[in-house]
């Protein structure tokens, strides 16, 4: 089969790249070795920027977000005993949006089924072939165990960290840039109501903690754990009690404890993949970059390629090549600034092994510095809520 642009990957930066594409009128199919229900039952951030937003109403596909979603304008910050609010809205005038992307993928999967355009799930053997010239195409096994080719004239690779490509491209064109932590985030996702009704981010002796939350009565809970660690060594009471442990008194005292729904350990990267593009083959999200999920930037950087990748071929398609060829430069200025953000929020906040008494205390100045310095307060937040996109 023949089409404009072949997606392969649909969470939700396919998804997203596929609304914008159907927008401007550009033909693009979907393809996608998991299920759909597996792909929905993913569990992944719910922090958006502004700037992912405005692309998801761009795309069509924001009402439920709106009706639904939470604005935040601020979060906290707490170490010891102390706590202290960082005022987004005030020092920036933006605010972000808590939606969970699950409920992202859901109305985006919802309105490519209602638009009628083609998505194949469950797809077998995915390669893609031909990129470094002008008949790309992508080939793979369908559900009826016959073979599919389509040929595009650009494949969108948004197919994940471990997808085929980004390790299609030859070793020579590509440079990885990757630092792995030494420990991960035990989460928990329960339905209980959140103990704040903004974010907590906690620095405690025993180790980092994240309260957050996917609805008013739905909460996802975080604890920095040892990469040694597994799930089924940490029973529900474990974790809530190591959570307590890392809240000020004042806060773990509201804690609503309960069943999990579920219950993951996520080890943490920060990865980049230069540069982005490769003849008419384009990567776009975890395809090429991974950051920690402290500063909430994964699902918003995948966001802002897919915007950049769609602005570049609609203009593609009106005549210049202007937006593809500057599309690798325009996301990796974004992505780095990004990295720089995740890692420095991750090293703020977290317990880290080498860091010794000296290193401590310096982490403890440096939140102290943080919570009586407006200036120190702005650069966090401005880069909490997001960078805009270049024009």
């Amino acid at each position: 089969m023949r089409t404009q642009v072949a997606i392969v990957g649909a969470g939700p930066s396919g998804l997203l790249l596929g609304a914008l594409l159907h927008k401007a009128g550009i033909e693009a199919v979907v393809i996608e070795q998991r299920s759909a229900d597996y792909v929905l039952g993913r569990i992944r951030a719910g922090v958006l920027e502004q700037v992912t937003v405005d692309l998801l109403d761009e795309a069509g596909v924001g009402e439920r977000m709106h009706a639904e979603g939470l604005p935040h304008d601020g979060f906290e910050l707490s170490f010891g005993d102390r706590t202290h609010r960082i005022d987004l809205h005030a020092l920036t005038g933006k605010r972000v949006m808590v939606y969970g992307q699950t409920e992202v993928t859901r109305d985006l999967m919802h309105a490519r089924a209602a638009a009628g355009l083609q998505t194949f799930y469950e797809s077998q053997g995915v390669s893609v072939h031909d990129f470094d010239g002008t008949k790309p195409c992508v080939r793979f096994t369908g559900t009826d165990g016959q073979p599919v080719e389509v040929q595009a004239d650009f494949i969108a690779g948004c197919d994940g960290f471990h997808g085929v490509c980004r390790a299609s491209v030859p070793g020579g064109a590509i440079t990885n840039f990757e630092k792995v932590y030494p420990f991960g985030w035990l989460g928990i996702l329960a339905d209980v109501p959140p103990v704040s009704h903004e974010l907590i981010y906690a620095s405690a002796d025993a180790g980092f903690a994240l309260c957050s939350m996917r609805s008013k009565t739905r909460s996802r809970y975080y604890v920095q754990c040892s990469l040694a660690d597994k799930v089924e060594e940490w029973s529900d009471d474990a974790f809530w009690a190591e959570l307590k442990r890392r809240l000020p008194a004042h806060v773990a005292a509201q804690v609503t404890t309960g069943p999990s729904i579920e219950k993951s350990i996520a080890p943490l990267r920060s990865f980049v993949a230069e540069p982005m593009r490769f003849g008419r083959l384009f990567l776009a999200g975890d395809a090429a970059h991974i950051v920690p999920p402290t500063g909430a930037k994964g699902l918003n950087l995948a966001a802002t390629d897919v915007g950049y990748l769609a602005r570049g071929l609609a203009e593609f398609y009106r005549g210049s090549e202007a937006g593809i060829d500057a599309y690798s430069e325009r996301c990796l200025r974004r992505i780095w600034k990004a990295e720089r953000f995740s890692w420095w929020f991750t090293s703020l906040m977290h317990k880290l092994p080498d860091n010794g008494p000296f290193g401590a205390r310096v982490q403890q100045a440096e939140l102290d510095y943080l919570c009586g310095s407006e200036a120190a307060q702005r650069a966090l937040a401005e880069n909490y809520v997001g960078l805009p996109m270049e024009a």
